[in-house]
């Protein structure tokens, strides 16, 4: 017979497992501020998937057939390393640091959920961090923005509550948990609700990112060129990041739309005429 368990109590299991992990396996960087997490049921809003991500994209049911649920979290990074990874046209050697152990957390933060919802008698697959390519069978930025954690950005970046810069990961469980989103705005991205930015496009060293949208092919020579000379620029074996469009922006820590909405309703209160 299952135990209760809701999303709250999901939320504060996820906080204390990154808070806790550079101690759990004696990593000498703490990189993350507090994830975020939401829960979504697993309902038909998902079938648009294969028009909106990848062709083969799959849906909750082809990982889980009693899937009733699915859990989608995001883990950002840090001000310190979000600020070392603007200048240059090449990612900070932290960067690459970072990417790779946020990789390996997300892995573990999954099991460590899914473990949590089976001890109470629930079944839950947690899904495996996205490592290479564009059009994942499983695309937790689009997972993501389903479950209303975020808002794609002219970047096509997910941005959260928490910004852009950092991870994701999901995982689907047969457990009833409904929807708990965090984002109910139709859009996060100043360019997109009408405001100035675009700041996003000239942060892209190779000119991929355009109003028009990604230039995959561009942004994947990019990033095979830096894992073929990670060695050179000081990264992991496994890197193949970039993230110049993450980084240095005014989404790239926080939902911009609040603050600049705020900020536009003071300079018209005191604008005179």
């Amino acid at each position: 017979m299952s135990k209760p368990i809701n999303t709250e109590h999901l939320r504060r299991v996820l906080e204390d497992y990154v808070q806790e992990y550079p101690q759990r396996t004696n990593e000498r960087d703490n990189f993350w501020r507090p994830p975020l997490l939401v829960t979504a049921e697993a309902d038909q809003r998902f079938a648009v998937l294969p028009k909106i991500a990848a062709k083969n994209h799959l849906l909750p049911s082809d990982l889980l057939s009693s899937a009733r649920t699915v859990i989608v979290f995001f883990i950002p990074f840090k001000v310190k390393l979000v600020e070392e990874n603007h200048p240059g046209k090449f990612p900070c050697p932290n960067w690459g640091v970072a990417y790779e152990v946020t990789n390996q957390l997300i892995n573990a933060a999954g099991e460590r959920i899914a473990n949590v919802l089976r001890t109470c008698g629930n079944d839950a697959v947690p899904t495996p961090v996205t490592e290479e390519g564009f059009f994942a069978r499983w695309s937790h930025k689009h997972i993501g923005y389903l479950c209303d954690l975020g808002r794609f950005g002219i970047n096509a970046q997910l941005i959260t509550p928490a910004g852009c810069a950092g991870r994701m990961g999901s995982l689907i469980t047969n457990a009833d948990l409904g929807d708990h989103p965090l984002v109910t705005k139709s859009e996060l991205c100043l360019y997109k609700n009408g405001w100035e930015c675009l700041q996003c496009v000239p942060r892209c060293p190779v000119k991929a990112v355009s109003i028009e949208g990604i230039d995959y092919q561009r942004c994947s020579n990019r990033l095979k060129f830096n894992r073929k000379n990670r060695i050179s620029l000081g990264l992991g074996e496994r890197t193949h990041g970039c993230a110049k469009c993450q980084v240095n922006l005014p989404c790239s820590l926080k939902d911009p739309t609040a603050e600049y909405a705020k900020d536009q309703a003071y300079m018209k209160q005191h604008t005179v005429i």
